[in-house]
């Protein structure tokens, strides 16, 4: 099935890895949960903040950030490095560090601390309890061994052109085992299908041995459909128009026109305000990919800000953009956080775009998720991270509500990718595909993390809508669970706002199966109460796919 495009027409808008799991330690005080409400939710749904606001927290957690240190029981060489605050609506907030030991980088030694209202610490959560201590910060390799090490890593996967792009940095290895002193090398070039390359590589600086490796390019697949006639933001400038949606910090969409430099490419610009045609084309100048790209990061924009109460990706309300056209017949999008950006290849003969509703919202979610969590993409906390964006890109879907596309628990059912008109990945049944699993096993760190995905998108569904046969906007959906059970769910939007607050509360970098689901057990005390109806369904699910 070759998908084309329904006309579109652009109008201004009026001015217009397998790692330690993440825990939540208790200093000696109460674990976060949900006091008392009418309406739980309504008070641990985070606060829409603006730029200034979030501005205004961060500055205050950094000025705080040395007692914090001490009242949580840091060592006197650790220090915190504020990276994000979220504020519920009842005041509540939960500050998200990094940390720094003897001056260096700790990877894997991010934390949440959590505080009442009235600014009293409930709980910790960390990537790691290994306590930190590293007796020698001399390294006994070089940086040159380092850098050679990480490259070899790289080539072995399979990549090409592989050189270092930036230079071994010492840090502290705290994701697994004991910490060790290391040295950090992001490693250059492309992956085996042409995708660009941010290869991660960590290097014990005492022996050489290479302690752990991850893939910062985030790739992922979702639907090429027919948005039909859709309105967006564009801007006038002298007597062209611009994909530059400035109501939504200014997303701008690119065209790469063939190329894969790491460069933005050319802004898309029309004399009319009409784009695209509406089928795809095989022209590198073709405004239809743009037109979907552009509109779906503008529902995904919407959807993060008018549900979820995010102010974009970094929640400062500042837009990433959108490349399209890249490489020759290129069939992925990425997410990069070097470029902070989405691209999109043409895909097969180059007229199967990968631009979609749900594309957008699986690339965009990438960067929400470096941003929170940071969850690894490797072992089980890349599936992990996999699955968050499988999630949210479905809710993007669901959210957008175009009948031409009705939303589904399908991952890349118009692109028909495996030639035979099925989709890439079934949250109700992920094995359906051939690959993906249900649910957990003990070897499901060494799985891809593009199927490590399955049992958190089974999870999900699970949740939402429930084990056993159904038919939801005309597709039919048979759910099994790993332990025979019958679980109810407690609908989507329900769903999608506990992982989503699992996901910025109280996951971390190594977060895995286990870790997801302490984290979604005490999102759902926080919004909904501990052992309410939405509670308890999270547990059930969790032990329908084997996590108990």
């Amino acid at each position: 099935m070759t998908p084309r495009y329904a006309r579109h027409k652009r109008t201004t808008l009026a001015i217009a890895t397998s790692v330690a799991a993440a825990a939540l330690l208790t200093t000696g005080l109460t674990s976060t949960g949900a006091a008392a409400k009418s309406d739980p939710a309504a008070g641990a749904s985070p606060m829409l903040l603006s730029s200034s606001a979030r501005t205004a927290l961060i500055e205050r957690a950094a000025a705080e950030a040395p007692a914090t240190a001490e009242e949580i029981g840091l060592g006197a060489k650790e220090e915190l490095v504020v990276k994000d605050v979220v504020k519920d609506a009842d005041g509540s907030t939960h500050t998200r560090y990094e940390r720094t030991y003897a001056g260096l980088p700790v990877l894997g030694g991010d934390l949440v601390v959590h505080e009442s209202p009235k600014g009293e610490t409930e709980g910790v959560t960390r990537a790691t309890k290994a306590a930190l201590k590293v007796a020698d910060l001399t390294a006994d390799i070089t940086k040159s061994a380092a850098e050679k090490q990480a490259v070899r890593a790289a080539k072995a996967e399979g990549s090409t052109k592989s050189a270092a792009d930036r230079a071994p940095r010492k840090v502290i290895w705290a994701a697994t085992g004991t910490p060790k002193l290391a040295y950090e090398t992001v490693v250059g070039g492309f992956q085996h299908d042409g995708t660009p390359q941010e290869l991660h590589v960590v290097t014990d600086a005492t022996t050489g041995e290479k302690l752990y490796e991850w893939e910062a390019i985030q790739t992922g697949t979702g639907n090429s459909q027919y948005s039909g006639t859709v309105t967006v933001g564009t801007a006038k400038s002298g007597s062209t128009y611009q994909l530059n949606d400035t109501t939504r910090g200014n997303h701008k969409t690119y065209n790469k026109a063939r190329a894969t430099s790491s460069s933005a490419g050319t802004l898309f610009t029309d004399a009319d305000d009409t784009w695209g045609t509406g089928t795809a084309s095989s022209s590198s100048t073709s405004q239809t990919a743009a037109v979907d790209a552009h509109y779906g990061a503008q529902v995904t924009w919407d959807f993060y800000k008018n549900v979820l109460g995010r102010n974009g990706i970094k929640n400062n309300g500042v837009a990433a953009y959108s490349r399209v056209h890249y490489g020759n017949a290129y069939v992925n999008a990425f997410w990069s956080d070097s470029c902070f950006c989405m691209t999109y290849g043409d895909g097969a003969g180059n007229v199967k775009p990968l631009t979609s509703l749900d594309v957008a919202g699986h690339e965009m979610t990438h960067g929400v998720t470096s941003n929170t969590a940071g969850l690894n993409y490797s072992g089980e906390s890349g599936g992990l991270n996999e699955a968050t964006s499988d999630i949210l890109g479905t809710a993007v879907e669901f959210y957008a509500a175009n009948s031409k596309d009705a939303g589904d628990y399908l991952i890349g059912e118009k692109i028909d990718i495996n030639g035979d008109g099925t989709p890439l990945r079934y949250m109700d049944k992920p094995s359906k595909d051939g690959a993906s699993k249900d649910y957990w096993s003990s070897s499901l760190g060494s799985v891809d993390v593009h199927y490590s995905s399955g049992p958190a998108n089974h999870f999900f569904y699970l949740l939402s809508e429930g084990s056993g046969s159904k038919t939801i906007n005309g597709v039919s959906y048979n759910s099994p669970t790993y332990n025979g059970s019958t679980v109810t769910g407690i609908g989507r939007d329900k769903a999608v706002k506990i992982w989503y607050k699992a996901l910025t509360s109280y996951m971390t970098s190594t977060t895995n199966y286990k870790g997801a689901r302490t984290a979604t057990l005490n999102a759902a005390s926080a919004l909904y109460g501990s052992g309410s109806t939405e509670y308890n369904a999270v547990a059930s699910a969790w032990s329908a796919v084997n996590v108990s």
